[in-house]
């Protein structure tokens, strides 16, 4: 009688080191895993895979022939389903680090510990398997229009990586697995969230609340709930956020604050779909959907521990990268038409006219704070508009007031919110770089003179003065 194969798809290890080859087989063949396949040449790896798909890969990134970096590449650019866990020596656990945001699903430094080894082999196939059963989702993704375009009629686009990104959310809505939305902040994340859920089909009710800065005690009461009698003060029970969007959704927002000791709890009931309120001995059982935002980096803060690798994981089942305004300045107009309108309608004051000049200086900004920046921007346009047309100088005001803030930053050390500047070698003069400044400006600008000066912080006499300098 055969002996029966686990997994189904062989475990795949590619590591140019006899030694690591064998003990790593042996680990995962003591574990129960018995369906390995060693490569010991890299320029190989790529055939195997092409011959038959592992359902893990292990990958050492320092090989002779071909790194394991490109190999990373090849792989999820081909075959994205399958998880990838780096094997690296010490010195480059950044390096792992950055493979893994390429792309990889765990890293495991040299020497292999065993137990680390076996944890995360497991976890991968896990992983592999759910996305197994998602991929007839994703084949819906290149339908050319949406089934209910009336869930995103509160977020105005035209951009086709958005209308992409409906395609996704409309085939992740109705599971009932977490979903991890990231974005920067402005970006729209809550109402990718409200959109999910009315997709969803459920029952209950949206539960929002923003997590960042609730120490764990807060953090427990205000989801759990609490009985009377579980501390002083408690005189009746109170239904926590987790009771109250019952077969609905609970969205928690800014997931990247929340405390370790609070990570735990939330752990256990995406986990074990059950919680307990305090003061309570008996779990109750949880049917709200779980979807968590955050506008910073997880893996970051998964690498510095401060964020849990396993809680990590299960929020982000389901993964919305929302792109910030910058990289869809197609939205302009129609956001700038949909704020002028509100505005109009919330001040009660007549549709102003909007100035031809207006959408090459916005389309020259970065907005940091993307769409939430530029309907303030509108609204306060709208407040000191008293002649019929949009007053130009409130945006341009703005957009200096944010390069001087910027240039503050930069002054003062901020390396995170510095001026992206690279200095050649030799320096530049200071003639040389004035005229690359101006001249990009004016790029940027599409040759308006006013708009030009806006982005470089000073009147539009001075840069006519230094314009004719420069002729």
């Amino acid at each position: 009688m055969s002996r029966r194969l686990y997994p189904a798809d062989p475990i795949l290890v590619i590591d140019d080191e006899e030694s690591i080859l064998l003990s790593v087989d042996t680990i995962l063949q003591l574990a129960g895993m018995n369906n390995l396949l060693t490569c010991s040449d890299s320029r190989q790896a790529m055939a195997i895979i092409k011959q038959r798909s592992p359902s893990v890969v292990l990958l050492d990134l320092n090989m002779p022939h071909v790194d394991g970096e490109a190999i990373l590449d090849q792989i999820t650019s081909q075959n994205q389903h399958i998880p990838i866990i780096i094997i690296t020596g010490r010195i480059d656990a950044e390096t792992a680090v950055e493979c893994m945001k390429s792309g990889a699903f765990d890293y495991i430094v040299k020497p292999v510990d065993e137990n680390r080894l076996i944890a995360s082999v497991k976890k991968s196939l896990q992983y592999g398997a759910l996305r197994q059963e998602n991929l007839p989702l994703k084949d819906q993704l290149p339908a050319s229009s949406l089934k209910h375009p009336e869930a995103f009629k509160s977020i105005i686009t035209n951009s086709p990586k958005m209308l992409l990104l409906f395609t996704y959310v409309e085939s992740t809505a109705q599971t009932s697995e977490p979903v991890l939305v990231r974005g920067e902040t402005g970006t729209g994340k809550e109402l990718i969230a409200r959109a999910i859920h009315q997709l969803s089909g459920n029952s209950g009710q949206f539960v929002a609340i923003n997590v960042a800065g609730l120490d764990d005690n807060v953090f427990s009461d205000t989801l759990f709930g609490h009985v009377k009698g579980a501390f002083t003060g408690a005189d009746s029970d109170r239904r926590g956020l987790i009771e109250r969007a019952a077969h609905g959704t609970l969205f928690l927002d800014e997931i990247g604050d929340l405390s370790p000791s609070s990570q735990i709890k939330l752990l256990r009931l995406l986990q074990e779909k059950e919680y307990m309120p305090l003061g309570q001995d008996s779990n109750r059982l949880s049917t709200a959907r779980i979807i968590a935002s955050t506008h910073v980096d997880l893996w970051n803060l998964q690498q510095k521990e401060l964020f849990r690798q396993d809680l990590h994981y299960r929020l982000r089942t389901h993964r919305i990268i929302l792109p910030p305004l910058r990289e869809r300045k197609e939205d302009l107009g129609v956001l700038v038409d949909h704020f002028v309108e509100c505005a109009s309608l919330t001040l009660k004051k007549k549709t102003p006219r909007i100035p031809q000049e207006l959408l090459p200086l916005l389309e020259a900004y970065t907005f940091p704070g993307n769409i939430r920046e530029l309907q303030a921007m509108v609204f306060d346009a709208i407040a000191q508009n008293n002649n019929g047309i949009l007053p130009l100088t409130v945006f341009r005001n703005h957009i200096s007031r944010a390069a001087q803030l910027e240039g503050i930053k930069h002054h003062t050390g901020d390396r995170n919110a510095g001026i992206p500047i690279t200095f050649a070698d030799p320096l530049p003069t200071i003639k040389q770089a004035t005229r690359l400044l101006v001249e990009e400006a004016m790029h940027r600008a599409g040759n308006n003179q006013s708009t030009a000066a806006s982005l470089l912080g000073i009147s539009q006499q001075a840069l006519s003065k230094r314009l004719k300098n420069l002729e």
